[in-house]
């Protein structure tokens, strides 16, 4: 039956204390939070980046996930295993994918430290604790964590918010959303002490079939300020539940039912009701913060991340060996093979401490810091189910392995003013890197040992005048491989990864009209990619490509029109290419595989074109009317350039409505967002493979179709 589309209510309530508003407004004398400035660009330096303020953030905060709330920034591409934007969610910016972008939370870095992935569905409803978010596209400055890429995206929610206040937001839309969110401050306790905090829940029937989504979270933050120091203790945490839907679904699936999910088909019959992903992840982070002198300031943070989760799975004739379990004897018969569930566990400690000292006077500023920090993860499964009574033990655990990564940085950001209109920027970090794993699920006899030391300077210049900047910079980065990489072999490991990114760049701002445009070009040596090569346990695996390249110009504009109508625009034009690449294909004829090389062929996942615009209009005062567009050009399946393997370009249109009205003690509002206003059918991500059977050679490319027209609507006052 056709997905019924409908509006549901966000109702808002809050309570402001307009004395302590008052009070606040007129009291600026607090140390502000410092550790936001050791990784973020201010505005003088040579970085391409965006700025997102708290008002950008919570007009776009309707109850999807936070790279949809990104979407209409420069270069940036996102996609949805449910398709409709909550739940799993995946992004890339210039072409590179979420394990190559830096992020960080007040300085505190987020990417998971085996696959330096981000996994954005483990901290639902984020944004809305978030008070500013900076992107640094290409290398950006030094941060603590992995290496940039792609870019670097730092989430503050650390800036002091002296207001009291009290809110309920709840929402409702299509597929079954729902996003319920309170929060609280306390305001100024006795002139020095504020409490914050949050709670949300975010649900989801997914636009694919069976892909719900229970996301909870909590986020809570206590501090004590005034002028010369200051100390914070944050604690916040995500829980979720989600459907599997990262199978995609083939060409046949795409052209006749394109909210079709394999996930659990494995069991005969309906499919298996929990092939879910279940996580927990709470953030601990401790930050003080001290200013020495007018010039001096420092601060130490600690932190603890702890995660732990499974995926639940229904496995079709497994073969009991494979559990190192021996032929089960029932009667007569010998059995082998069985149906069974298992659980694929993780349960991870991430800890460290990031500090750094701070000068700036007059012609000078330098920041010098340094981190530390410890990953120790443990990979289990268990097998909890079995279709063969007395077969498998109860909560039998068939494997476990343990992997330790340890990493530590220093760095030095120096600028100075050569001259009224010149400033020089330098940026030194020497980074170490330990692997310590014992053994994979596949391949348990695999030990690995190894380090990195990384030496990634950064140099650039900057000439600003009355209306704008003109920046040159390099930067160097570099990355060392993922987890996976190392389940090669232990003799056969590969090369880190190393990113030479030169970025020239234009800024003019007027009382109306600001415009920018910025060129890069990032040279890749080593870059990991795959190639259909297999491993010893027959599982693809990334491969070095000596060399490759990204080249493109990024152009922004924003014209204020007149007091009740704006618009604004951004447009990436690229060419992004391997010099030369081999591809692997698997021989099911011959049992082995067949290479081709290819040369000056197009990165995956990497569309020369892409293009944002938005118009906003204010009428009766009262009310905003937004209409935003996306374009994302053709894209590459793999690094083949083949035709039959891409993503066709395409063109979606969202359209926002709002009404906010003040009164003397409260505020009412409403809105309604639509979504693919024309019912685009169009696919974000996906993935290709290719075969040799029968002397044919077989392409089989499969699609995470994204949701056609749908909308999330709400009413809303604030006292």
């Amino acid at each position: 039956m056709k997905k019924i589309y409908f509006l549901g209510v966000l109702i808002q309530l809050s309570f402001i204390s307009v004395a302590q508003q008052q009070q606040s407004l007129s009291d600026t004398n607090f140390l502000q939070p410092i550790e936001i400035n050791a990784v973020r660009a201010s505005d003088a330096l040579p970085v391409a980046k965006t700025n997102l303020t708290k008002q950008d953030i919570a007009k776009q905060n309707v109850g999807y996930d936070l790279p949809f709330i990104l979407n209409q920034t420069p270069s940036i591409q996102v996609n949805a295993d449910a398709g409709n934007g909550i739940g799993y969610t995946g992004f890339r910016i210039r072409g590179t994918d979420a394990s190559r972008i830096n992020i960080t939370i007040n300085g505190i870095p987020y990417n998971d430290a085996e696959s330096q992935g981000t996994f954005l569905v483990n901290l639902p409803d984020m944004a809305s604790s978030a008070q500013s978010i900076q992107i640094q596209r290409g290398v950006g400055t030094s941060t603590n964590g992995s290496g940039a890429f792609g870019a670097s995206i730092n989430i503050n929610t650390n800036e002091l918010d002296t207001l009291k206040s009290l809110s309920f937001q709840h929402a409702l839309g299509s597929y079954n959303a729902q996003k319920h969110t309170w929060q609280v401050n306390s305001g100024l306790i006795k002139k020095h002490l504020v409490f914050t905090g949050r709670l949300s829940q975010i649900s989801s029937d997914g636009y694919v079939e069976r892909a719900k989504a229970k996301l909870q979270s909590f986020y809570s933050s206590i501090a004590y300020v005034n002028q010369h120091q200051s100390l914070r203790l944050n604690i916040f945490s995500g829980k979720e539940k989600t459907y599997a839907a990262w199978f995609g679904i083939n060409q046949t699936a795409l052209d006749t039912n394109r909210r079709y999910n394999p996930a659990g088909t494995e069991q005969s019959g309906s499919p298996y009701d929990n092939e879910t992903d279940n996580y927990t992840q709470t953030h601990y982070q401790l930050f003080y913060n001290t200013k020495f002198s007018a010039a001096w300031k420092g601060n130490v943070a600690v932190f603890l991340t702890k995660g732990k989760g499974y995926f639940e799975q229904y496995k079709a004739a497994q073969t009991l060996s494979n559990y190192g379990l021996p032929p089960f004897i029932s009667g007569t018969d010998t059995i082998t093979q069985t149906d069974l569930i298992r659980q694929l566990w993780l349960d991870n400690s991430f800890y460290g401490t990031n500090l750094s000292l701070q000068f700036d006077k007059q012609k000078r500023h330098f920041i010098a810091g340094a981190a530390l920090n410890s990953y120790d993860g443990k990979h289990f499964g268990i097998v909890v189910g079995s279709a063969t009574a007395g077969a498998i033990p109860a909560s039998y655990q068939w494997y476990l392995r343990t992997a330790k990564k340890t990493e530590g940085n220093v760095f030095l950001k120096w600028t100075e003013q050569l001259h009224p209109n010149w400033q020089s920027f330098v940026d030194l970090q020497y980074r170490q890197v330990h692997y310590g794993i014992k053994g994979f699920k596949d391949n348990p006899t695999i030990v690995i040992a190894k380090n990195y030391a990384f030496f990634n300077p950064k140099f650039g210049l900057t000439h600003t005048s009355r209306n704008g900047k003109i920046y040159l910079s390099y930067a160097k980065a570099s990355k060392e491989p993922n987890r996976d990489d190392f389940e090669t072999s232990s003799n056969n490991i590969p090369k880190p990864e190393i990113l030479h990114d030169f970025e020239l760049g234009v800024e003019q701002k007027y009382k109306k009209w600001n415009w920018s445009c910025n060129l890069y070009y990032m040279h890749y040596v080593n870059q990991l990619v795959l190639t259909g090569k297999v491993n010893e346990v027959f599982a693809y695996t990334r491969t070095n490509i000596p060399k490759s390249y990204r080249a493109g110009v990024e152009l922004e504009s924003r014209l204020v029109v007149n007091k009740w109508m704006n618009v604004a625009s951004n447009l990436t034009i690229s060419r992004n290419k391997i010099f030369q690449f081999t591809a692997y294909v698997d021989d099911y004829d011959n049992g082995n595989q067949q290479t081709k090389t290819y040369n000056q062929t197009d990165i995956s996942f990497s569309p020369a074109i892409l293009a944002s615009a938005s118009i906003n209009f204010k009428a009766l005062k009262a009310i905003d009317i937004s209409f935003s567009s996306k374009y994302v050009g053709k894209q590459f399946l793999d690094n083949t350039s083949g035709q039959d393997k891409k993503l066709n370009a395409y063109f979606v249109e969202n359209l926002q409505l709002s009404y906010s009205k003040k009164f003397k003690r409260h505020v009412l509002d409403f809105f309604v967002q639509f979504n693919n206003l024309l019912s685009e059918k169009y696919v974000a991500n996906g993935y290709t493979f290719s075969y040799i059977y029968g002397g044919k050679l077989n392409t089989e490319n499969y699609y995470y179709p994204m949701a056609t027209l749908h909308c999330m609507t709400g009413l809303g006052i604030r006292f």
